[in-house]
């Protein structure tokens, strides 16, 4: 699976220069429609012929960049895969409760992360060592809160509440909590 920095950095990319394409066109329209003469305004035809390109361009990039986000063959794929392990997170009164304290997961395992808020809505998010996210979900009360996810390397993650609950929330860190071994070692 593709790593999600890889994904951002290669989409921030694309867009940008996206948008730069965008921009001169808006300038380029300025420059024409303001100009004084007898040659003033943009021929539709040119405008209409970027215009398109723009569209076509854009529409591209979301087809290009469907295929390298990470996450999305597991979502499509959904209901056919199995989960290799499956882990029941309780959160209650801004606190997380663990199975084991720990989450231990080997690399490429299919994980199904489970998480049940018994009081109000929560995040979900599980966080690299650099404070970097890998992936989020909403917890609401009441309903299937339910993530699956592939790791492909190495690592010691953090659990973090992503949503507002109220001024307890921003304690609500579980630090170290999910390690994730290849080879039987794990990034420390």
């Amino acid at each position: 699976m593709v790593d999600s920095n890889t994904v951002l950095a290669g989409q921030t990319v694309a867009y940008t220069l996206y948008v730069l394409a965008i921009m001169a066109m808006m300038a380029w329209f300025a420059v024409r429609v303001t100009q004084q003469g007898g040659n003033q305004g943009v021929k539709p035809v040119l405008f209409y012929a970027f215009v398109g390109f723009l569209v076509v361009c854009g529409v591209s990039l979301h087809v290009i960049t469907y295929n390298t986000i990470p996450w999305a063959p597991l979502d499509l794929n959904r209901a056919r895969i199995r989960p290799d392990r499956e882990f029941t997170i309780t959160v209650e009164k801004h606190t997380f409760t663990l199975p084991a304290g720990k989450i231990t997961v080997a690399c490429n395992e299919k994980v199904l992360f489970n998480v049940v808020s018994k009081d109000l809505t929560y995040g979900f998010g599980l966080f690299r060592k650099d404070n970097s996210m890998v992936f989020q979900m909403q917890v609401l009360p009441g309903h299937v809160n339910d993530l699956l996810w592939q790791f492909d390397r190495a690592g010691v993650y953090s659990i973090r509440s992503t949503e507002y609950s109220g001024p307890a929330g921003i304690r609500m860190i579980e630090r170290d909590s999910v390690v994730v071994t290849c080879d039987n070692r794990a990034i420390q």
